[in-house]
């Protein structure tokens, strides 16, 4: 949802906000919005936003992440709303920022809203503390990262080099690929990291991209379920090299995080997809031609999601294609 430009940021949140209200209201079944991602212009604004949005929602306060990306027309603020409903859904808010959807003997828990302390510049630091806090907030939702399927990381400067506490030189995302490596270490011990049927660890799907200023945003949405026809798969694209198994060279230690998950239940699979980018093997192409990147990593998700993929992990006849692109 993108407002019109209005006069003030808090006449364009108004409407944003109004705008979700009347899409809800046209539903079949009354709506709750359960998570939301709020993309601004200027982070200044934020604080106002939610004061604003606390005082609509009240006490089913959505899990919602402030990242500042300006959107392209120039608004305020831009939200992506992710809402639920139905006779037999139960939709709860243990914490904040924290909401827990129930149905079908299926749990979703959405943790939201975790961004790196104020003070924290260096990238390693912020990562690692973003993280645990995350593992926190799972907590208080009776989950931890064994639930977690999908991830999303907002951080500022991604490709900036920082001096390092060692005194070395070292790009930003490299560093946030450092922390979360560390701590889904720490977490394996714990026991708390998902397996394959094969034995493997799953690394959540999961988005890396960069915002304006500094710091981390980060997020996740958790599936919890008894039922024997729930599960999760990794997928990996056969044109890409698994970002896990990265080389030395291109981060101290690699990102952790596989190319898309495939969530089934029942009959249904449901391909959450990380982020993607214009690379062959571990190789970045079409340098330069904006044009062709986003040709190969529109190609790249489709190879990923396709029924021969899909086929390929397991997941017989799971596959998907694209319907349409807008150019």
């Amino acid at each position: 949802v993108t407002p019109q430009r209005g006069s003030t940021a808090i006449d364009e949140a108004w409407e944003a906000v109004s705008t979700i209200r009347v899409i809800l209201k046209q539903q079949s079944a009354a709506m709750t919005v359960t998570k939301q991602a709020v993309f601004v212009r200027s982070a200044a604004d934020i604080e106002s936003f939610r004061q604003l949005f606390r005082a609509y929602y009240g006490d089913r306060m959505p899990a919602t992440s402030f990242i500042v990306q300006p959107p392209c027309g120039g608004q305020a603020l831009a939200i992506e709303a992710w809402a639920v409903g139905g006779e037999d859904v139960a939709v709860q808010f243990p914490a904040t920022d924290v909401v827990t959807i129930e149905y079908d003997d299926l749990r979703w828990i959405y943790a939201a809203g975790i961004s790196s302390p104020a003070g924290e510049t260096i990238a390693y630091d912020e990562s690692r503390s973003a993280f645990h806090e995350l593992a926190e907030r799972l907590q208080a939702a009776g989950a931890c990262f064994r639930d977690v399927p999908r991830i999303w990381l907002y951080q500022g400067g991604i490709t900036e080099l920082e001096t390092t506490d060692s005194g070395e030189q070292r790009e930003r995302y490299r560093e946030l690929n450092r922390a979360r490596t560390d701590f889904f270490q720490q977490q394996e011990a714990l026991g708390n990291m998902p397996r394959s049927r094969q034995g493997k660890i799953c690394y959540p799907a999961s988005t890396g991209i960069g915002m304006a200023g500094r710091g981390l945003t980060i997020s996740c949405m958790g599936l919890q379920s008894k039922r024997d026809d729930v599960h999760w798969q990794p997928l990996e694209n056969p044109r890409q090299t698994s970002a896990f198994d990265y080389a030395a060279r291109y981060s101290a230690k690699s990102p952790k995080f596989s190319r898309a998950m495939a969530v089934r239940i029942g009959n249904y699979v449901t391909n959450w997809v990380s982020g993607t980018a214009s690379i062959l093997d571990s190789e970045t192409v079409h340098l330069g031609n904006a044009e062709k990147q986003t040709e190969q990593t529109l190609d790249n998700i489709e190879r990923l999601i396709s029924n021969e993929n899909l086929d390929r992990h397991g997941l017989l006849g799971g596959g998907a294609q694209p319907v349409s692109y807008t150019h």
